[in-house]
This record gives C-alpha cells, sequence and structure tokens, in this order.
C-alpha cells in the first residue's frame, strides 16, 4: 500500500508532536514532506532525522540561519525561513495532507497557499476558520478539497455525521470540560494564576489553547468553526460542559436520534483519524473501561462567569470581519495574561472591549481580514497598557 503524504505544521508543539508520535506508530503508512516550526531548531531537526522529510521551516528567529541550514541539508533537508519560508513551502502542493497544528492566526495566509495549491487540509489550527470561515470553505469547495478537523469535538462530529444527510441535523452538540475553574466562584477567578490556569484537569494541550479552555473562549471559538465546518447556523450549535471529557461531541437529527463519539482524552486518536480517514488505523492510545468511567455528567455553561463563550455568538451574529477580531483579540489578552501584564478577568473584558471599539468591515477579503487581525492586536496592546498605567 502506498504510503500517504502528509506535511506538518507547527510540528514541534503539542499537537504537531502527537501527530509526529502517530506518524512513527505507522511508519509504513506515511511518508513525511514537510515539517514546519516556529524556533525550536534543535526539536526540529530531531524530528527531521526521524521523518526524512524533504523541506523543513523555521518561521521565527532562527539565529546561525547558516548553521541550520547545513544541518538539516546533512539530513538531506531543504531549510526554508520565515513567513516567506512557510509559504513557500505551502504553494509546492503534491498530492499530500497537511496537518495545519500552528497555533494563532499565523496559519491562515499559509491555509489559503495549501489549498490553491490542491492540497487538502487537516485543520487543528481553528483560528483559519473563526477569522476568515467563509472564505477559506469557498476556496475548498471551488477546488473539490477536503478539511477534515483535528480539534476533538470537530472530529467529533464529523464522525458522527459520516452516512448521514447533512439536511437532517437539529442541533450539534459541542462538550466542554468547564476546565480548572469549573466550580470556581467569581470572586476568586480575578486572583487565578497562569499557573493554575494551565492546570488543565483532562487534555494536554499547548499554552494558548489552555488558557482559552479555562475561560471558555476556546469553545466559542470551536462554535465558530463548527459553523463553517458543518454549515450549519449558530443557533444550532450549542455547547454543553461534560467534565470527565468521555464524550466529544453529539449530533442530534430531525428523528430525535442523538449520536455521541467517545474516548479517552487523547488528541493523538482524532489526529489519527484525520490523518488517515477514510480508513481507521489501529493503535493503542487508551480504551475505554465503562465500568470504571462512573457517571457521565451534564451542565449548561455559566455564561456570567465566563462570558467569552456569548461573546463568539455575538461576533458571528455580527459577521464581517468580527469574528477575526474576536480572535485577535483573544490571542492578544491570552498573552498578556500569561506574560503577567493582565489580569484573568482581564481577558472577557479585552475581548468586549476589542469587539465594541474595533470597526467591523462587511464580507471583507483577505486584505480585509489582515488588516482587521492587526487593527485588534494593536487597540488591546494599546488598552492593556492605559489600564496598566492607571494602576
Amino acid at each position: 500500500m502506498t504510503a500517504r503524504a502528509v506535511s506538518i505544521w507547527g510540528s514541534t508543539g503539542s499537537i504537531g508532536t502527537q501527530a509526529v508520535d502517530v506518524i512513527l506508530t505507522h511508519p509504513d503508512r506515511f511518508r513525511v514532506v514537510t515539517l514546519t516550526a516556529h524556533a525550536n531548531g534543535r526539536l526540529l531537526l530531531e524530528q527531521a532525522k526521524k521523518l526524512r522529510p524533504a523541506t523543513a521551516v523555521l518561521t521565527g528567529p532562527a539565529g546561525d540561519s547558516d548553521f541550520w541550514k547545513r544541518a538539516f541539508r546533512e539530513n538531506g533537508t531543504e531549510l526554508l525561513l520565515g513567513r516567506e519560508g512557510l509559504l513557500e513551502a505551502a504553494s509546492r502542493g503534491a498530492e499530500q495532507t497537511v496537518l495545519n497544528a500552528l497555533v494563532g492566526s499565523v496559519g491562515l495566509e499559509a491555509t489559503l497557499a495549501a489549498i490553491r495549491a490542491g492540497v487538502s487540509i487537516a485543520l487543528a489550527n481553528k483560528e483559519v476558520l473563526v477569522m476568515a470561515g467563509d472564505l477559506v470553505m469557498r476556496e475548498i469547495r471551488g477546488r473539490g478539497l477536503s478539511i477534515i478537523p483535528v480539534d476533538s469535538e470537530h472530529s467529533a462530529v464529523f464522525q458522527c455525521l459520516q452516512g448521514e444527510d447533512p439536511a437532517s441535523i437539529r442541533r450539534i452538540l459541542l462538550t466542554a470540560s468547564g476546565g480548572p475553574f469549573l466550580r470556581t466562584p467569581a470572586s476568586e477567578l480575578t486572583s487565578v494564576t497562569p499557573a493554575q490556569a494551565l492546570a488543565h484537569p483532562n487534555w494536554n494541550m499547548g499554552r494558548k489553547v489552555t488558557i482559552d479552555s479555562a475561560t471558555l473562549a476556546n469553545k466559542g471559538l470551536e462554535v465558530i468553526e463548527a459553523r463553517w465546518l458543518f454549515a450549519v447556523p449558530p443557533e444550532r450549535i450549542e455547547v454543553i460542559v461534560h467534565p470527565k471529557s468521555i464524550i466529544h461531541s453529539m449530533v442530534e437529527f430531525a428523528d430525535g436520534s442523538v449520536k455521541a463519539q467517545l474516548g479517552v482524552p487523547d488528541m493523538r486518536i482524532p489526529i489519527g483519524h484525520a490523518l488517515s480517514h477514510p480508513e481507521r488505523l489501529a493503535h493503542d492510545f487508551g480504551r475505554l473501561d465503562f465500568t470504571r468511567c462512573g457517571p457521565l455528567e451534564f451542565l449548561p455553561p455559566d455564561t456570567e462567569r465566563f462570558p467569552a463563550l456569548k461573546m463568539a455568538y455575538q461576533a458571528l451574529a455580527a459577521g464581517g470581519t468580527a469574528t477575526a477580531v474576536y480572535n485577535a483579540a483573544d490571542e492578544e489578552a491570552v498573552g498578556l495574561f500569561l506574560s503577567g501584564s493582565a489580569g484573568f478577568t482581564d481577558i472577557p473584558r479585552l475581548l468586549e472591549a476589542a469587539l465594541n471599539g474595533v470597526p467591523n468591515t462587511a464580507d471583507p477579503d483577505l486584505a480585509g481580514i489582515l488588516e482587521a487581525d492587526r487593527r485588534t492586536r494593536d487597540f488591546v496592546r494599546r488598552l492593556a497598557s492605559k489600564r496598566e498605567s492607571a494602576s
């Protein structure tokens, strides 16, 4: 059987390293074309030695670029640098699947370049559809390509919909763990530290998505992404808190039937599904023991304590560049919180201020979306700086 060609963007991050684990578990089934990282050149080189890609990309500060180029060349791998290097690698095309595990908005331009080169996408970088869902899905459909979700929730919905008529969907139910502060009183959230917010009870994820899980902004981003992935209006996408993260999401159909996808909370399972679809490769990343799961609890989300989720629906209703503003404001606010320049409860405050303060552009093209992204980041940084000076 011919090995499937795969590129991993963001291979040194949380999703990327788990994708490498999946591929090394099935070395006969995958052939790696490209690996990319931001600044972790040493880990990228280690991965390249194991996977032997034709191309690697370092998008961030490379230090001695000649040293790194020689090191990768000795492995038989061409090293490209910077944003231009990522776009060049994305544009080369080939019959492959790109696993986009980049963090934040950086993946949008490269994703569009890959789609225009005829590449199908396995998407873990939810910001791509949050910022430009309409534009990206039009490009995908116009070229007859596929986009397969990697997020556990969207992977669950994708699996539940196999063989179903999309017109029969009544509701998509995205499950949320509730994060580490599910039962924390609102009065205590003002003193939350980054270390506390990064202590997710179930999942091993990157820093940004873990903070988003704690604020429920991650679920807001997922609602926006689901709207575009599955062509379902926002009012038919609901969030339900399920603390054990056993059911990854559900779909209710017109006849009242509900399908759910269950599994242990291990991202290698949805990663493997996205890379091998429509096959299911055999691997042992954990099995559910239903006799030990205990009761499965479900709760409504508390949008008073965690208003970022409510704001995502507001951004969707506003349309235009509002969801790009939501995304950029969240990225900046989370970065400020992690650096100690903002508090935990400042994250939704900055989000709300950006949605109200940054002008919304209807029906934007890529340039308009990127401009909204830039203006939002400037807005949030200025506002945070003023608040810090005032305090």
